[in-house]
């Protein structure tokens, strides 16, 4: 008993196989990635984003907030192409950010703007 569990653990667990052929399954290093060099190319040919005047940015703000009352930051960003940064100063001007609920992490309009329909609120 005690003779075979001495021989079975000195058994090495793995073995060495010689191959006939060469692994070619392996993939060669590239410096770069073909999908890196599109994202490249893609944020080169957009550049940096410019700031708008604010008055245009509003109009795109309140047209997107009629289509539905929650967006998330980046969605913006999208619909408006404006620098996150002055599109949070906007924001914070006519919005509220919602940190709790169903709508978490997602700006919408104060209620003072909420029905906005393409005329300039009267100070």
């Amino acid at each position: 008993m005690g003779r075979l569990q001495i021989e079975e653990s000195s058994k090495p667990v793995r073995l060495s196989q010689q191959l006939e052929k060469a692994v070619t399954t392996n993939y060669k290093p590239v410096a770069n990635h073909q999908y890196n060099i599109e994202y490249e190319k893609k944020k080169k040919e957009d550049g940096k984003r410019a700031r708008a005047d604010k008055q245009q940015v509003l109009d795109m703000l309140f047209s997107a907030f009629e289509k539905h009352q929650y967006y998330n930051i980046k969605d913006l960003v999208d619909i408006t192409k404006q620098p996150v940064i002055y599109l949070k100063e906007i924001l914070r001007e006519i919005g509220i950010y919602n940190v709790k609920g169903t709508h978490k992490n997602t700006w919408e309009l104060k209620p003072e703007y909420r029905h906005y329909q393409g005329e300039e609120k009267s100070d």
